[in-house]
């Protein structure tokens, strides 16, 4: 063994539940373990990136992982942590899902097969399709009682709540369809680990209990905590929705600055959680950031080891270079460097006029870019003011009363920023 994977995870406060033996068969042998992935999208978000994370720490402690896309169980959908039935997908949507998430996963885990303990892809309705429901009926569930079932807190809360609509059959079966899941991969792939968070307890010890009886296995469980953030909101959710880890969909620069805005509480969390630097290191700049938490040095960290892992090096680079341009000595050619989605994240809110291509092919005077044309300034007295003050920019870049706005000045070939002082910026969007 390479190290002791629950003992990395216990430092790093990734570890909630353990079932007894655990530890000990993980230093008996490399074992395989896995973890369950919900196709509910065509990407993973960082709700999922714990889950990943912890498939990495089992690959490098020398173990094998198994990541399990729900095919089958996507069509079901889990009650744990719900207080509603969920809306159930459709074949061809699961399969578009499933291969984005696949995608996904395979920037993270070695599935390559170059190394003893390569990862494994499983999709469970591989071996849920051709089930029947007298055989389900017959075979699995005349093993697990109702009593049983019933004691488990996903289906306790539902049945116990307010809620009229109660818990159908499909999501009450549902513990023992994932159940099934670690029978089968038991059985034909020696997995004897299922890994997951906190909600997910009862659905993995339903799969150790259907081992035990079914076929007198001995298995074994191992829950996360949910993250959560000390604020009370919601890990991973902005006003604008989740952030994800595809970067059609959530941008480098909006990546990084989700971590660079973390709480310094949450920040010291998230530099066990999301990074793999050692505990000497993090408890160095735990030190250095208490001692100027001004600097945020724990939020910069953690946004430079996440958004690398995730998205590679130059990404990082862009995103920081994308962040110092609001706040930084940025240039019209800093500007430029910018793909234009990234850059309409960096002004995302910031007010905006369109203009004619044609106006600037023609030559558009500063006084009518201001005025006229924009709405950013109230009059031609109160632009030419600004100008004669030496308050307006350009691209980021000083402009005097006879400045000629042209094509050169567009920004991703569509785009002009005025700015006057330093924090009010207007953008001029070509049509």
């Amino acid at each position: 063994m390479k190290k002791n994977f629950v003992e990395e995870l216990r430092w790093r406060g990734l570890l909630h539940n353990i079932m007894p033996g655990t530890e000990e068969q993980l230093q008996k042998e490399s074992t395989t373990a896995y973890i369950g992935f919900d196709p509910t999208a065509d990407s993973l978000h960082i709700g999922s990136l714990v889950q990943i994370i912890l498939l990495m720490h089992l690959q490098k402690s020398g173990h094998k992982p198994i990541a399990l896309v729900g095919g089958a169980t996507g069509m079901i959908g889990d009650p744990s942590g719900k207080s509603n039935e969920r809306n159930l997908l459709d074949e061809e949507t699961l399969a578009k899902n499933i291969k984005g998430v696949k995608q996904t996963l395979e920037r993270f885990i070695d599935f390559s097969g170059a190394v003893e303990n390569s990862a494994e892809m499983v999709n469970n309705y591989d071996w849920m399709k051709d089930l029947s429901f007298l055989d389900f009926a017959r075979d699995i569930g005349k093993h697990i009682t109702v009593n049983y079932m019933m004691a488990k807190d996903s289906v306790k809360n539902r049945i116990n709540a307010e809620s009229k609509e109660g818990m159908s059959f499909t999501e009450f079966t549902y513990q023992l369809v994932q159940g099934y899941d670690f029978l089968h991969l038991y059985t034909h792939n020696n997995c004897k680990l299922q890994i997951g968070g906190s909600d997910q307890w009862g659905n993995i010890t339903t799969g150790t209990e259907l081992i035990r009886r079914k076929v007198q296995g001995k298995a074994y469980a191992l829950t996360s905590p949910l993250v959560t953030k000390a604020d009370g909101t919601k890990f991973g959710k902005t006003e604008g929705g989740n952030i994800w880890l595809d970067i059609n969909r959530t941008s480098p620069y909006k990546f990084y600055q989700y971590w660079l805005n973390a709480s310094d509480v949450d920040a010291e969390n998230y530099i066990r959680i999301f990074t793999f630097l050692d505990q000497d290191t993090i408890e160095k700049l735990i030190v250095e950031h208490k001692e100027a938490p001004h600097l945020r040095l724990l939020q910069k960290k953690v946004g430079e080891e996440v958004t690398i892992m995730c998205h590679g090096e130059e990404a990082f680079e862009n995103a920081v270079k994308a962040s110092q341009i609001l706040f930084g000595k940025s240039t019209a050619e800093d500007l430029k460097t910018l793909d234009e989605q990234t850059f309409l994240d960096v002004f995302d809110g910031v007010p905006q006029a369109e203009i004619e291509k044609a106006d600037l092919e023609n030559g558009l005077d500063i006084v009518d870019a201001l005025n006229e044309k924009s709405g950013f300034l109230k009059s031609n007295g109160e632009a030419r003011r600004a100008l004669k003050e030496n308050s307006i920019s350009v691209n980021k870049e000083k402009v005097k009363e006879d400045f000629v706005l042209s094509t050169k000045d567009l920004i991703a070939d569509k785009f002009v920023l005025l700015q006057r002082g330093k924090r009010n910026y207007f953008l001029l969007k070509v049509v």
